[in-house]
């Protein structure tokens, strides 16, 4: 601001220089007039408020019921909408005859600096084209009034939008200047009263480049814009290169620009979009606006006309000034010329009321000086109470000198502007033409709205592998009942048949596992997922060590056996005892529920969701994205959990890898399948190593995660099933009747009494070995005995030689 520099200096000055200013005519009431006109930047309005105001003076004059005796006469200068150039054209108007009895102004930085000087010197101030809302403050700003409306009475049209339209997030970009500043600050506050969130609020000095990027980076949707007109083309042009319109897209622009104003001054103003692609980047875009035409076409004003009346005297002259009126290139102001119209008739209505209420004193406003704040204060009574029907509407201030006025809402649609309806502050009342149109027919949505898609197991891949698996079970259950059935016959016997049940039984788990591992979000509700993450681990490990500890258990008691016989071949191979393999399998399901009890009560498993990047919707026409999402069974400490029954698993599995390669050719009659054990185990074994570490990496593949752990856990069982019962099965069809079953087994006898036969021999042979082992022993201490006497007495004598043959005779 420039004016304190020159404040000082004027407030010594101007009591003697008012005293000096006598009047060029005694009957001309001479006011100052302050028009931004040929600027580069702000608002120029007085391009088209200069000559309103002019025709203005013209009607006023050529009334004789009005200033009787009395001429009103304009002095103006132009200020640029630079608040010090303002300050100098006031210093000037103020400080040259003639005196100035009231001053007009423009555009809201210089309102700003003249009407916080003007009390100095008790002067009114009349703003035809200022709208920030720091005009409002009566204490800094005691003499002003204003025929245009604050910027704040958009902003109770703006929420009263965005509560018709659902939107309860917007963004802001706004000029750094102090109007815009206030009406932010209003704005803002208004937003939070009305639950409204404010994404974010970018501002800029000349260059919107950076704010429009930093709009996209918000997802801001729904935008308020509040800059002048200038800027506004570089902000529309902004916004065509970051492609922030369309459907997806919606701007509240101030509707006080020129209806064509996104097409002009481009190449002037070096925008470097054309005016195609303005008018594709400003379509659909909504403004707000204090009415500033009367919108009664055909109703009389106070100067005799219509509001349709001075649009055609104005059109008139700004085409004598040289405007392309015809060809829709009006210039900046023109909305605003009914304000600068009946800014004139309020002076003139004001000076005519004071002329009355002085002349009952015997005074005359010719006597007004700079330091008469007597007349200064009627003055502003009389405007303060100055009520008339003018072109801009009925016109009126309220107690902070505003402009009391209803709020236009337009939308431009196909490149003209098109109004939508009409907001009553005061009544809150809004009237609705129901003329909006949206891009894709739908109102745009004030944020990305992110839909949340689970992603779930394919249907015919989870179909597929639940038929695999009941046939599994069904078929698991068939060789229970065939084991059962067949229980009688030895080659069912010698292979422990309860132990081969529990594996069956195992299976059955195992299988039914895989159920539960294709439910997810499609089938089971968030509330009992948890449930069927702890009933698939259970199922799992249970089955699991069913299944795979009957075969080690097989296996183990083979081991066993065999290292005994090649440790001692004196021990007699006994018969297995099943419950040792009942109580090896037993103790490891102990372990088991040791292990999953404790993970359950103090770390139980819980559904947690994964989250994926942002995708495009499908269709085109869906304004949204999606977040893909997982479901996953996990607990806090899930890893140190996995690790401890991985690791627990993972030795038995090592150990049970062992233990079949250690016997991979032993037969045993009494455990008759123990080759095909091992073999199930070495399948086992290399699903396992393989399953686990594969679906930790495609984990967040629900397809592939599921297909890989439900067909290793379905080629496990069907391949331990057809390794240990299909030779069984084949045997028992071939021989109905228990015979010739040393075809599956050649260590099986032939029958019951075969059997018999060879045990007894079995143990004949043990005591003939027996025999010649003590045989074996006494001829060899014969010979060390014969070995002995040749050494000591050179030979033996028939005697000793016949004693020892009695000996062993005997």
């Amino acid at each position: 601001m420039y004016w304190p520099q020159w404040i000082g200096a004027a407030i010594v000055f101007h009591v003697c220089l008012s005293v000096s200013l006598p009047s060029d005519d005694s009957n001309v009431l001479h006011i100052g007039g302050i028009f931004p006109i040929n600027g580069k930047g702000g608002w120029q309005g007085g391009q088209a408020c200069m000559p309103a105001a002019n025709l203005a003076l013209e009607d006023v004059n050529r009334r004789k019921d009005l200033l009787p005796g009395y001429l009103l006469k304009l002095h103006s200068n132009d200020s640029e909408c630079e608040p010090g150039l303002g300050a100098s054209v006031m210093y000037n108007l103020l400080y040259n005859q003639p005196q100035k009895l009231m001053l007009l102004a423009g555009c809201s930085t210089v309102c700003t600096t003249v009407a916080e000087a003007a009390k100095m010197w008790n002067l009114i101030v009349l703003c035809y084209g200022a709208s920030s809302p720091a005009l409002s403050d009566r204490n800094r700003f005691p003499t002003l009034f204003r025929t245009h409306p604050s910027a704040t009475v958009h902003n109770p049209t703006r929420i009263k939008l965005m509560k018709k339209f659902g939107w309860s997030r917007v963004a802001i970009l706004q000029q750094a200047e102090e109007v815009f500043i206030s009406t932010v600050e209003d704005l803002e506050t208004r937003c939070m009263e009305a639950n409204i969130e404010i994404v974010t609020r970018q501002s800029f000095l000349s260059d919107p480049t950076d704010a429009v990027r930093n709009l996209r980076r918000q997802d801001a949707r729904v935008i308020v814009g509040l800059f002048y007109v200038v800027a506004a083309r570089r902000v529309l042009c902004e916004m065509y290169k970051q492609k922030l319109y369309g459907k997806s897209y919606t701007w509240f622009f101030i509707g006080w620009y020129e209806d064509n104003w996104f097409e002009v001054n481009l190449e002037e103003e070096d925008i470097e979009c054309s005016v195609d692609e303005m008018k594709e980047a400003a379509e659909g875009h909504l403004t707000t606006e204090a009415l500033m035409w009367n919108q009664n076409l055909n109703e009389r004003t106070i100067s005799g006309m219509t509001s349709e009346d001075f649009r055609l005297r104005l059109n008139q002259v700004l085409r004598k000034e040289g405007y392309k009126i015809d060809n829709q290139r009006f210039p900046e102001g023109y909305q605003e010329a009914p304000l600068a119209y009946d800014a004139v008739w309020s002076v003139a209505l004001a000076f005519n009321k004071t002329m009355d209420r002085l002349h009952k004193y015997g005074k005359s406003l010719k006597e007004f000086n700079y330091n008469n704040k007597e007349i200064a204060d009627d003055i502003y009574s009389a405007i303060n109470s100055t009520q008339f029907l003018g072109i801009s509407g009925y016109v009126a201030f309220s107690s902070q000198g505003d402009r009391i006025a209803l709020t236009q809402i337009e939308q431009i649609i196909n490149g003209n502007y098109v109004v939508l309806g009409y907001y009553d502050t005061q009544a809150d009342n809004l009237t609705w033409f129901d003329r909006e149109v949206w891009h894709g027919g739908k109102v745009p949505q004030d944020r990305t709205i992110i839909r949340r898609v689970l992603r779930t197991v394919s249907l015919p891949l989870f179909i597929c592998m639940c038929v695999i698996s009941s046939v599994g079970i069904l078929l698991a259950i068939a060789l229970v009942v065939f084991n059962v059935w067949n229980n009688h016959r030895r080659v069912i016997q010698s292979s422990h048949p309860v132990c081969n049940t529990i594996m069956l039984f195992g299976i059955v788990v195992c299988l039914t596992a895989v159920f539960l591992l294709g439910l997810d979000g499609r089938f089971v509700s968030p509330g009992a997922y948890p449930a069927i993450c702890q009933t698939r681990a259970w199922l799992l490990s249970t089955g699991f060590t069913l299944s795979f500890g009957a075969m080690f258990s097989k296996v183990w008691r083979v081991h066993r056996l065999t290292t005994k016989a090649k440790s001692d071949p004196k021990v007699r191979m006994k018969k297995v005892e099943p419950w040792k393999l009942y109580s090896m399998v037993s103790g490891l399901l102990v372990v088991d529920f040791v292990v999953m009890v404790a993970w359950q009560l103090h770390d139980p498993l819980q559904r947690r969701i994964e989250q994926f990047p942002l995708e495009d919707p499908e269709s085109s026409n869906d304004d949204s994205k999606i977040r893909p999402e997982l479901e996953h069974c996990e607990s806090h400490n899930n890893n140190v959990w996995l690790a401890v029954i991985y690791a627990y698993k993972g030795l038995v599995l090592i150990f049970g890898l062992f233990l079949a390669y250690e016997t991979r050719s032993v037969k045993v009659k009494q455990i008759n399948d123990s080759r095909y054990v091992g073999m199930s185990i070495y399948n086992v074994v290399i699903l396992c190593l393989i399953t686990a570490p594969v679906t930790m990496v495609i984990a967040s593949q629900q397809d592939a995660s599921f297909a890989f752990v439900a067909l290793a856990i379905v080629f496990c069982c069907f391949l331990s099933m057809a390794l240990i019962f299909v030779p069984k099965v084949i045997e028992v069809i071939r021989h109905p009747r228990d015979k010739a079953e040393s075809k599956y087994n050649p260590d099986a006898g032939i029958s019951k009494e075969d059997e018999e036969r060879y045990q007894k021999l079995l143990n004949e042979n043990e005591d003939l070995q027996r025999l010649i082992s003590q045989k074996e022993e006494k001829i060899k201490l014969l010979k060390d005995r014969l070995a002995e006497k040749e050494a000591g007495k050179g030979g033996l004598t028939p005697s000793t030689l016949t004693q020892d043959t009695k000996d062993e005779r005997i």
